[in-house]
């Protein structure tokens, strides 16, 4: 039981954030206490190490169960340890508040690990001269002591060769039958055992069946599952033939009926070349040369690579090994990035004040004139685009490329709009390290961005829809001109030979006039529509003109603007993390103020000066516009005349 839970409750701090209550912890009593504050108040209980900007080989101490992931268990043990180990608690405070590292005098030293640890920290501050061990200290120290250790257990490793040079690749290949061969030994035995039990013991004839229709090959599966040879109280009928005619051993395992495992033939064709480099290699050099090798012989081999296998066991591990070295880095670590850590992981404070990036934010994308901040590694795009749709956020997917170096990521684009985002376009990634990564739109989750895209965005449709039909009656007309126009030039010739025909009917100016009649009835309707409108609106009085110019916009663009609106308040970071394996345990909101500050907008420094006047700016024609308005001058004419005639 540790002091802090013998101790009073904590009084607990919440600060609100992305629509929830997180807890704050800013000093090492709110740290330390975490264990007891209830789970369902934690933000996260999850998070992988892998795609997270965090000091792997803490995040590797912490995670006990090598799993690759931190859960709340093992944080709180982190912590928990840490908080036993030390008399001081301030260096809890870590990075966040400049702590340079453990004095001496912080750490408790009345238990044996505790007295480990300070005589491993005298040994550090002795050789550095500081006044407390920092990560970087412990951690040369520990690469220092590993070295060290991996050096004497190569010394020890002479004497367990039983081959010299030749013991590495020889054990390998005793290594690779092991089992197969203990498996053949211990049938045989059974069989010798009872002789019932020697043909359940082989190939059942179900599984010779499923062979006798296949294209068979030595690697075949279903093959390399049979024994590596035949099954008999005595052995393979090979290996019977081969000890009769092979050594004194042989032919008395034999003569015994004792097992022998053919060398020479007879084995199992899936493990034919691995049973020959265990004569080759094993065998051979250790016993002489046979063609069988009898369970006894089996059985003096392993023992004799038996100190062999236990020195292999038994190298250290150069990243965890030293009694107070290790134990010295651990705390030196632990009180460096605890804190930091439960800021991301208990509370999402870094993420929601801004003091710095989250663990999970790996860097800022910068394309189409923005630059966005809230950016995760991503290693199946499909994949997280699945569940991190559910965010609402408009999700960017990017390919990014540094060299041999490659890269997913995932942007969220939070402010703006989504007009010039499409798969193909370029743009720059900084990582948190401020590398620069060329990046590639591969794939785009569509949602709103901004109320501000909202607004304009039917008028923006109305537009495209405008612009494609008059593209296609351009085009169409294009075409049908030019078709006859080649037709025209295919027939001149042949009208040239071709006898006189009868003068042309005379132009039909009733046929023309209907058509220009009835282009002007359409452009009149128009035209009586601009009119109606425009003298209502100049009949209203000057306070109630405004008025009704907002109900005009806000008919139009008002549907749009609140489909945006309940999405914009329902976005959620929590999908957006979930599908890189965190387990997000609130509704972490991304409001439309707090999402605004997660994408920069370009925007000219303070004190620019900006000329406005463009050299290559398109000059107005006034032919356009003069255009427009005899067309709507005639149309106002005809519906005039129209209505004056009924």
């Amino acid at each position: 039981m540790t002091t802090q839970s013998r101790s009073a409750p904590h009084t607990w701090r919440f600060f609100r954030a992305g629509g929830f209550d997180q807890p704050r912890i800013d000093t090492p009593a709110d740290l330390l206490a975490i264990g007891a504050l209830d789970q369902k108040l934690w933000v996260a209980l999850s998070c992988p190490v892998a795609g997270s900007e965090f000091d792997r080989r803490t995040l590797a101490l912490i995670d006990s169960d090598n799993d690759g992931h931190i859960r709340a268990p093992e944080l709180i043990a982190a912590v928990t340890w840490a908080g036993e180990h030390l008399s001081d608690t301030a260096p809890l405070l870590g990075k966040s508040a400049g702590v340079p590292g453990v004095p001496l005098t912080a750490i408790k030293a009345d238990d044996a690990e505790g007295a480990l640890i300070a005589a491993a920290a005298r040994e550090v501050l002795a050789e550095s001269g500081g006044a407390a061990v920092t990560v970087e200290a412990a951690s040369a120290a520990q690469a220092r002591f590993a070295e060290k250790a991996v050096a004497a257990w190569e010394v020890a490793g002479a004497a367990a060769r039983p081959l010299g040079e030749a013991t590495a690749d020889a054990y390998a290949a005793l290594a690779a039958v092991a089992a197969k061969v203990d498996d053949y030994f211990t049938r045989c035995q059974l069989a010798a055992f009872d002789g019932r039990a020697t043909d359940l013991l082989n190939a059942s004839e179900d599984a010779l069946k499923a062979l006798a229709g296949a294209t068979l090959t030595p690697q075949n599966a279903l093959i390399a599952a049979l024994p590596i040879a035949k099954v008999g109280p005595g052995g393979t009928a090979e290996g019977r033939n081969a000890a009769n005619m092979g050594t004194a051993e042989g032919r008395t395992a034999a003569n015994m009926g004792t097992a022998a495992l053919p060398l020479s033939a007879g084995a199992n064709p899936a493990w034919a070349d691995a049973i020959a480099a265990l004569r080759d290699q094993v065998v051979t050099p250790l016993l002489g040369a046979r063609d069988v090798l009898t369970a006894d012989e089996w059985q003096t081999l392993q023992d004799m690579f038996a100190p062999y296998a236990a020195w292999l066991a038994a190298k250290p591990d150069a990243a965890a090994m030293g009694d107070g070295v290790l134990a010295l880095e651990r705390l030196a670590r632990y009180c460096r990035d605890l804190m930091t850590l439960a800021n991301n992981f208990v509370a999402f404070k870094d993420f929601y004040t801004h003091q710095e990036p989250a663990l999970f934010q790996i860097g800022t994308l910068y394309l189409d004139g923005r630059a966005c901040e809230l950016t995760v590694a991503v290693n199946d795009p499909g994949k997280h685009a699945a569940l991190a749709t559910l965010s609402r956020l408009c999700l960017v997917y990017c390919d990014c490329v540094r060299g041999a170096e490659k890269l997913s990521i995932a942007a969220a684009f939070t402010a703006g709009d989504s007009d010039q985002l499409m798969v193909g376009r370029n743009g720059v990634f900084y990582d948190r390290q401020g590398n620069d990564w060329d990046a590639t739109i591969t794939r785009i989750v569509d949602h709103p961005i901004s109320l501000r895209q909202a607004v304009w965005s039917p008028y923006k449709k109305l537009a495209r829809l405008v612009s494609e039909q008059l593209q296609k009656f351009a085009a169409s007309k294009a075409g049908a001109v030019d078709s006859n126009l080649t037709g025209v030039a295919g027939t001149v010739g042949k009208a040239a030979e071709a006898p006189a025909k009868p003068p042309a009917a005379p132009f039909d100016v009733g046929k023309f006039a209907g058509i220009f009649a009835a282009i002007g009835l359409a452009v009149g309707a128009i035209g009586t529509a601009v009119v109606a409108m425009v003298t209502g609106l100049l009949g209203l009085k000057f306070w109630q003109l405004p008025l009704a110019l907002a109900g005009l916009l806000l008919l139009i663009s008002g549907p749009a603007m609140l489909v945006a609106w309940f999405k914009l308040r329902a976005r959620n970071l929590g999908p957006l993390l979930d599908a890189n394996g965190w387990a997000v345990n609130a509704r972490a909101r991304i409001n439309i103020p707090f999402g605004t500050s997660l994408t920069q907008l370009a925007a000219l420094p303070k004190g620019a000066v900006s000329s406005l006047t463009d050299p290559y700016a398109e000059k107005p024609t006034p032919w356009k516009a003069i255009i427009i308005g005899l067309f709507i001058l005639a149309g106002i004419l005809l519906a005039g005349i129209s209505f004056m005639a009924h």
